[in-house]
This record gives C-alpha cells, structure tokens and sequence, in this order.
C-alpha cells in the first residue's frame, strides 16, 4: 500500500525537479561555460529527491500554487547539491563515486568542484528571492531565512564541521554528540524542506509545528538507516561507496547501538513522525508513507 501511494508521486516529483533545474541551470556558452556543465553535472544526476518532495508536498496541503513550490524545493536541491560535492572532495570525505557516477571533482577537477558548490549555494538564494517563489517578499524574505539558517554555521556546515571531528583519531563521542551532529547535517536541511512548503502556504504556527517535528523524526531515521546502509548495504544498490564509517573509526548511531537497536530506533523515530501529521488526515497520506519508505529503503 505504502509503495502504491508514494513510488508514483516520488517519480513525478522527482521528473518536475530535474525539468526545473534543467530550465534553471541551462547550458552557456564562454568562460563559465564548464562551471555551469559542473553545476548541471552536480544536479542533473538523479537522486532520491527527497528534500525537494518533502517541499512539495507540505506546500501541496495548502494548496500552493505548484510552479512556486518547484522554485523553492529547486533552490533546496541545490544547496543539498553543493553540500554533496564539497562532501565528497578530497580535503572533506574523499569520495570517487556519487549516485553511481564519478564525483564532480572527478568528473572535472577540484578547483571546478569547489566553484561548483559554491555557485549552486549562491544561486539557490537567487531563486528564493526572485518574485517567481512568491508574491509576497515576506514570504520570500522567510524562506530565504529558513534555507540559510538551515544551511549554515548552526546546521548543515557544523554538523560537517562535527563529522569530520568524529574522524579524529581519538575522538569518543557519545549517542547525545552523534545524534546532534546528525540533526545538523542532516536534519536542518530535511527540517527546512518541511517548513518551506507550510511558509509558502502560509501556515498556522499549529500546521508548521507539526510538519517540523515531523521532518525532525524523519531526518534521524533517514540518517540510522543511512548508517546501517553503510554496514549492510550493496554499491550497486546504493550508488557510493560501503563499509566507510568502519574503515575510519568514526562513531556512528550502528557503532554506538548495533545494528538491532538503531533499526528499532528508525522504526520508532518513524512511527513518531506519522503521529505528527495525523493532523492533516489523507492530505498527509504521502508524508506517512515516505516515513515509512525511509526505513524500509535499500539505497
């Protein structure tokens, strides 16, 4: 039932992000030429989408219109985009395989990978900005409020910055330091997707509430079981490389629970998360099978 409801709306929003972009990012011609082909290279490379449908489908239970919550869940991407390609340099995880393709500074070089993101996270402020997103430079100024919050100091770079001091060696953390470095990293941005759709729509504070303690609980589950797919899982399944966390000592919510507990927890943090949006009744039924889907995933 779960794959009935969710695989066909995952698709389609999966196909109106990559035509958004596609028309955002188009192709150049001059000297920017080969940051643009990195930059669509970086986000024309499929994925999960994931961040992107949570946008859509929180905007989509309040009726927003569907060409304003494309723009903000594309702006989303790219910041995911430009996080993956710095992640994946040298200097950061080291990593030569993304999505089942080399990684942008494989693909090109370090120096373009570097661009690369950092002109992805530029733009994505660029589309949230712009009259397109949103009638009401409220709005928009919120939403821009939301993505750099998310993204910065606070979120997403110093959960990186925390990932990269479980790599040290000698480092000991604990559930409490893993479980904070995760709602950084990962969390913010899956949090923000969520609240991004309820902002274009204008939400209640009750209706926002909900729908960020939803994408609280899922981004953990999403990430434990990240976790446990680099213990169990398949490269061809999950299209980058397996068995990294181990090989480097870092401290994980597997390393620190097993496999057992961490699953358990998933499974809990995803039930949780369905309770959130009960709210909403079948407007949420997408919301409830992709928590599902989080923990059941293979890739």
């Amino acid at each position: 039932m779960t794959e009935d409801i969710l695989s066909p709306a995952l698709a389609e929003a999966a196909s109106d992000i990559e035509k958004a972009l596609e028309r955002l990012l188009p192709p150049v011609i001059g000297p920017e030429a080969r940051l643009l082909e990195a930059m669509r290279y970086a986000t024309l490379s499929g994925g999960k989408r994931l961040r992107p449908f949570l946008t859509l489908e929180a905007a989509g239970i309040f009726d927003v219109k569907r060409s304003c919550a494309l723009r903000a869940a594309a702006a989303l991407e790219c910041v995911h985009c430009y996080s993956l390609v710095h992640d994946d340099l040298p200097s950061m995880d080291d990593d030569d395989l993304r999505r089942g393709k080399p990684t942008v500074h494989k693909a090109f070089d370090e120096a373009t990978a570097v661009l690369a993101g950092d002109a992805l996270l530029t733009y994505a402020f660029d589309l949230l900005a712009a009259p397109d997103t949103h009638d009401d430079p409220r709005v928009r100024l919120e939403l821009v409020a939301i993505l750099a919050q998310a993204s910065g100091p606070h979120g997403m770079v110093g959960g990186q910055v925390l990932d990269l001091a479980a790599e040290v060696p000698g480092a000991d953390f604990d559930l409490g330091q893993v479980t904070r470095m995760q709602k950084m990293k990962t969390g913010a941005l899956i949090q923000a997707a969520a609240e991004m759709g309820a902002v274009l729509g204008r939400a209640s504070p009750e209706a926002r509430t909900a729908l960020r303690a939803y994408a609280h609980d899922l981004g953990l589950a999403f990430q434990i079981t990240d976790d446990l797919l680099d213990v169990e899982g398949r490269v061809e399944n999950t299209g980058k490389a397996v068995a990294k966390d181990a090989a480097r000592g870092k401290a994980t919510f597997v390393s620190i629970l097993g496999v057992e507990r961490a699953r358990a927890q998933a499974e809990r943090l995803a039930e949780q998360a369905v309770n959130h949006v009960a709210m909403f009744g079948s407007r949420a039924d997408r919301l409830t099978a992709l928590a599902r889907f989080v923990v059941d995933r293979k890739s």
